[in-house]
């Protein structure tokens, strides 16, 4: 007998529930969830009732993991921004040495400059003004460079917080 991709899928629902606990599933379905999400979308997701994601979705915003927003009558839960910043500028911080840090900014500013220089403008906003549908080069520049420059200030903020905790410990 062959299993079809639905079998295997069922499959793989049952065993994440037997796994795991309703708050670790909507956890992870609102780790996952950038634009927000109504606690009935959550639910059907990780696998709980309403009334039990909407619960957990609170607990969660009252940590600061989550936060909302209003659609209307409607209360949208998604990841707290902030949060997964600071979670990446931790990280960041643990896993480069100082020097690898620095070499890296370094490196991130010359490739922002290569592109401006290519393009004759100083950000991706004006490169978009610039670019024609067909140019595929010129898009994937374009989103390289806005990861270029989202990584640097990423970088950047993790140096800054290396030196401030430094200086609190003296």
């Amino acid at each position: 007998m062959t299993e079809t991709w639905d079998d295997v899928n069922e499959q793989v629902k049952a065993d994440w529930k037997d796994d795991t606990t309703p708050f670790e599933r909507v956890y992870e379905i609102v780790e996952q969830t950038h634009d927000g999400q109504s606690a009935a979308e959550i639910a059907e997701r990780a696998l709980v009732s309403e009334p039990t994601a909407r619960r957990h979705c609170k607990s969660l915003v009252n940590t600061g993991f989550a936060e909302t927003e209003q659609d209307g009558q409607t209360t949208l839960y998604k990841r707290n921004s902030d949060r997964v910043l600071m979670s990446r500028i931790r990280e960041l911080r643990e896993e480069v040495t100082r020097p690898e840090l620095l070499d890296s900014i370094q490196e991130m500013k010359a490739e922002i400059r290569r592109y401006e220089d290519r393009y004759d403008v100083v950000s991706p906003e004006e490169l978009v003004q610039q670019l024609d549908a067909g140019e595929t080069d010129g898009w994937d520049d374009l989103t390289a460079w806005r990861t270029t420059r989202q990584n640097l200030a990423v970088a950047q903020a993790a140096l800054a917080y290396d030196e401030a905790s430094h200086q609190l410990a003296v």
